[in-house]
Parts: C-alpha cells; structure tokens; sequence
C-alpha cells in the first residue's frame, strides 16, 4: 500500500488523505550540520492512503485527484499530525495538498 510497504488499516473519510512525510537528507549550511530540532519538517510526502471523496450537496461523490502512492507537495501548517502503529503520518484534506510532483 505504502512505499515502505506498511499496511496501513486506517481509511480516512471523505475528502481526507493520509500523508507520510518523505525524509530529507542531512542538511548542511556553509558546512554547519543543522541538529534535527532546528530543521523544518519536509512538505513533501507520500499519500499512504485516501477517502471516498467530497459529498456535493446533491448527494453526489466527487472522487479525489490524488491516489495512494502519489508524492505531493503540502503547505507547512498543512494537516493534522497523527500516530498509527508507531509511524507519524498526517492527515488532512484534498484541498490542503499543493500539488502532486510528476513522474
């Protein structure tokens, strides 16, 4: 399901997805390593998994555009950060996601 192949038994509902932060490399300034408590966390991850879709006021689902596998950029307050089985992933809304990286 997950690209660290973790099922997750968690689907969200509705319009929500499921984000794993995808981790960055050490990061160096000026040939400074930055301690972890001083970085900022990543806004790129991996969607682990998906709601149904938006209900329209007619009742009507609208299917999401982004699909379990997908690397998306998110804004840095974007979601809710929550812990299933040990792991930290975040869940928010479709609309909250940035865009989808291609390829």
């Amino acid at each position: 399901m997950a690209a660290t192949q973790t099922a997750v038994r968690f689907r969200p509902l509705h319009d929500r997805v499921i984000v794993q932060r995808l981790e960055e490399g050490e990061q160096k300034v000026g040939g400074i390593i930055i301690p972890d408590t001083a970085k900022e966390k990543p806004q790129q991850g991996r969607v682990i998994a998906v709601g149904k879709g938006k209900t329209e006021k007619d009742g009507k689902v609208t299917p999401l555009d982004v699909k379990e596998g997908d690397t998306v950029l998110f804004g840095k307050y974007s979601g809710q950060e929550i812990k299933l089985d040990g792991d930290e992933y975040l869940i928010m809304r479709e609309e909250e996601i940035l865009g989808v990286m291609a390829g």
